[in-house]
């Protein structure tokens, strides 16, 4: 579900989160929200929504694997003295 809210910055530079989209996304008083600020604009979210979107983006992805290639992939192009 996509929805928009409009919020607006307050005293001290405070947000209030609507009370529908704390309830949306299971946010109670407490709850660490982190800020992603990218190129694109800033993003909030839980921690434990950011766990799983990271995992979700490194679904299937093999980075020991890709290391290894490259690393053999550059010394078959090193001269051996």
């Amino acid at each position: 579900m996509s929805t928009t809210h409009t919020v607006s910055l307050g005293d001290r530079g405070r947000l209030v989160v609507p009370a529908e989209l704390r309830a949306r996304q299971a946010w109670e008083q407490g709850t660490p929200l982190l800020l992603i600020e990218t190129d694109r604009g800033v993003v909030i979210a839980s921690r434990e929504q950011v766990k799983v979107l990271v995992r979700e983006q490194l679904v299937g992805a093999d980075l020991v694997g890709e290391l290894l290639a490259e690393r053999r992939a550059a010394a078959l192009g090193e001269e051996i003295p």
